[in-house]
């Protein structure tokens, strides 16, 4: 280890003296290390992006080679662009996947998210091939894009031989978990990122991403695969979901958040995922009161936009408990375990010391109590009185 240290310092040394010996003249030393660590720090963020559009390409061709392995008379019609079998393509006339068959398909998350700012068509383009990537230009939404079409045509190619439309062998899966997992992950990737910068109206291939992955998941031959190796992956984008709307303090926020928050109850719709949605929920929503509480107590100041965009967190999570005690046989006081614990612990207390100042959000904390406590239906709507 000294002699590590010792070459350590020796090679600074040395690195300094090298600088000031071939500095330009009219430069300082400093000046001129400065230069050379931006040209390094420019030449290694270069590499860098090719070994990214370089690793897209692989997992782009793992792809078509996995799919092909799977079915390959589907990656045979789809390489022409046409399908052979008329009764096929009927099929997919017939199956052409839309909002409205989304939602029956998918448990109510008490949202309406498919407005006309989301509305897309994903009938045509599952079938064709996606395009190789332009190793000299890779966008972000070509990066999100181009799992979702993978997704979808593994999607596509389950639903026709569920039909006997195509054989189709998904053993292959247990063989390569590595590609359907990156493209899984690759998938939250860039939803995360467009939803750190959420806009209005959100584009429709934000929401064409959520069905797909909701679609895995419930998926029963598919949903193995997912869970299997991408659960703290979608953990940790529910989590940063949350963050999105905690965190955002833009003037013109609301619109752009409700997209995120209809994201959420979707995600919250399906019963693998509510489940853990649900504490993640208790959480933010308790560390804000806590937090809200203390800022009361000692009459300082509170973060108010952070106030306002906690009420989208309250409605989503109401609207959870709501699902899960009428679609559930066991009642609603035995989901949530530890964070239910501490989301109700001195609760009551809470409430009385924000009614007076912080009426509505000390109603949903009530209302919320509630539908953890008790397995009705019907929820309170005015607080209790002090005694």
């Amino acid at each position: 280890l000294k002699n590590q240290i010792s070459y350590l310092k020796i090679s600074k040394l040395a690195l300094a003296f090298a600088i000031i010996h071939s500095k330009p003249p009219g430069k300082s030393s400093k000046e001129y290390a400065e230069y050379l660590a931006r040209t390094v720090s420019e030449q290694d963020f270069g590499w860098k992006w090719k070994v990214e559009v370089l690793e897209a390409e692989v997992l782009q061709l793992r792809q078509e080679l996995l799919l092909n392995r799977i079915s390959p008379r589907f990656c045979l019609e789809n390489s022409k662009s046409v399908l052979v079998d008329t009764s096929a393509e009927t099929l997919l006339g017939q199956e052409s996947i839309n909002p409205t068959s989304y939602s029956s398909q998918l448990e109510d998350s008490g949202c309406d998210v498919y407005n006309d700012s989301h509305n897309f068509n994903t009938s045509k383009h599952w079938l064709e091939r996606v395009p190789p990537l332009n190793l000299c230009h890779t966008s972000k939404e070509q990066s999100l894009t181009a799992p979702v079409h993978f997704l979808q045509r593994l999607l596509e190619i389950r639903k026709l031989s569920e039909r006997g439309v195509l054989q189709a062998d998904f053993s292959e899966l247990e063989n390569d978990s590595f590609t359907i997992c990156n493209s899984v992950s690759q998938l939250l990737d860039g939803l995360t990122f467009f939803y750190n910068s959420p806009k209005f109206p959100a584009p429709g291939f934000l929401t064409e991403g959520v069905c797909v992955l909701l679609s895995l998941i419930t998926d029963t031959k598919l949903s193995n695969h997912v869970l299997k190796k991408c659960f703290k992956k979608i953990e940790e984008f529910k989590k940063n979901l949350i963050q999105v709307i905690l965190g955002n303090r833009s003037v013109n926020r609301f619109q752009a958040l409700h997209s995120v928050s209809q994201t959420l109850g979707l995600l919250g719709g399906n019963n693998i995922l509510r489940n853990s949605l649900i504490p993640l929920l208790l959480s933010g929503v308790r560390h804000f009161a806590e937090q809200l509480l203390q800022a009361h107590q000692a009459q300082s100041v509170y973060d108010i936009a952070q106030y306002e965009n906690i009420f989208l967190l309250c409605m989503i999570l109401e609207q959870l408990l709501q699902n899960e005690t009428e679609e559930s046989t066991i009642s609603s006081s035995d989901y949530g375990g530890e964070e239910k614990i501490k989301f109700l612990k001195n609760l009551d207390q809470v409430i009385l010391q924000l009614s007076d100042e912080f009426p509505l959000f000390s109603l949903y904390l009530w209302r919320v109590s509630v539908l953890l406590n008790s397995g009705s239906q019907s929820v309170p709507t005015s607080l209790p009185t002090r005694a």
